[in-house]
């Protein structure tokens, strides 16, 4: 289910709580509308109120913290991708296979991740290349001097990084937020509205302002599973890191 689909449920729910306390009210004996039961009852939602906004706090502070690290992780990739091909030109021309397999290699991890936006001028490609292939390219190369040797041996630590940072980077795009707890949480969010509405008045006033603040919180909530989905919802990471190791290869 995609996220603008979970969160338009969210709302429905939260915002169904509020009407629903509302209809509920005209059914209600006098004595259970009193001043005492007010207090009661705004005393529950507010207990039940502090504990959702926590959660929630902590779930977006979660999600940012994830959303971030990835944005790191993919521009210190970025990075590593053009030492490594700088490495490899000083190597020399018998370097140039290596070079090539990480251009394709480059590409085609920038095809996967965002589909959306495939290279319309990408290398030409004779194979489909892997990190694996690239790391058994650079470990082919028989080094005649000093200097081969190490840009040889730095070559495959960095690329043994890389490998090590992609796999990474597609191992955490399978994390998203727990569906018990958000269940729980919209529940919780939901019974606090349904307080709100129990006893407000019935005018347009009361209802939009209740309806702005469901759709605040279903946004929290949008926000929150669009941070799990980096290359994949609305807020994405950008690709300006690879693309621009990607220009910078061959040079």
């Amino acid at each position: 289910m995609s996220t603008l689909a979970v969160s338009l449920i969210a709302f429905a729910c939260i915002f169904g709580g509020a009407m629903f306390g509302m209809f509920l009210r005209a059914f209600l004996p006098e004595h259970h509308q009193s001043p005492e039961s007010q207090r009661i009852v705004n005393l529950g939602a507010g207990i039940i109120g502090t504990m959702a906004a926590l959660v929630l706090g902590l779930l977006v502070a979660s999600a940012k913290g994830t959303y971030d690290a990835q944005s790191n992780e993919l521009t210190a990739v970025g990075a590593k991708l053009v030492l490594l091909d700088r490495g490899l030109s000083l190597y020399g021309p018998e370097a140039r296979d290596a070079r090539d397999l990480l251009r394709d290699t480059v590409s085609q991890i920038i095809e996967r991740l965002w589909p959306s936006e495939r290279l319309e001028q990408s290398p030409v490609r004779h194979r489909l290349s892997s990190p694996l292939e690239l790391y058994e390219a650079v470990q082919k190369l028989s080094p005649q001097n000093d200097l081969q040797r190490s840009v040889k041996a730095q070559a495959v630590g960095i690329v043994a990084e890389i490998g090590q940072t992609r796999w990474l980077i597609f191992e955490q795009q399978s994390v998203s937020i727990s569906k018990p707890l958000l269940v729980i949480l919209v529940f919780w969010m939901a019974i606090n509205f349904f307080s709100f509405g129990l006893f407000a008045p019935r005018n347009a006033t009361v209802i939009v302002t209740l309806c702005l603040c469901a759709l605040a919180v279903a946004g929290a909530i949008f926000l929150i599973l669009e941070l799990y989905r980096p290359f994949g919802g609305f807020i994405q990471i950008s690709s300006a890191p690879l693309r621009n190791a990607l220009a910078q290869m061959g040079q």
